[in-house]
């Protein structure tokens, strides 16, 4: 089972719920993993199970990064608010370094989410 991590900034929650629930299909054959907010409105808006770590101001980011480094995450989306400072920049940029160390497909917007969406769903039924 594929396992992917779901993460959005404040003003991208909706943008990711709403595309979850898009995917649902695909994304039902996966194991899901979360920052604790978005992982929380994905079980309540979209039905989905979430496997939920801190929130990312709190060290989610850093969470997801680890199991990124312990080759336990197959694909991030991680939808950033590019308009936004974020207090915990530095956590972010890590994930991301992180994600390219080690050959992780990171989306960071709706248009790659989707295609690395499409990939997932090829190589589920593949």
């Amino acid at each position: 089972m594929l396992k992917i991590a779901l993460i959005a900034h404040d003003k991208k929650k909706l943008d990711l719920a709403m595309f979850v629930k898009e995917w649902k299909e695909t994304f039902k054959k996966c194991t899901l993993y979360a920052t604790k907010t978005t992982g929380k409105i994905i079980e309540d808006k979209i039905g989905l199970p979430v496997n939920k770590l801190e929130s990312g101001p709190y060290g989610g980011d850093l969470q997801i990064g680890s199991l990124v480094a312990s080759g336990e995450i197959d694909f991030v989306i991680f939808l950033r608010d590019p308009l936004t400072a974020q207090p915990h920049e530095p956590d972010v940029s890590a994930l991301m370094r992180v994600c390219d160390v080690h050959n992780i497909p990171l989306a960071t917007n709706l248009g790659t989410a989707e295609a690395l969406v499409i990939e997932i769903k090829r190589k589920l039924e593949g």
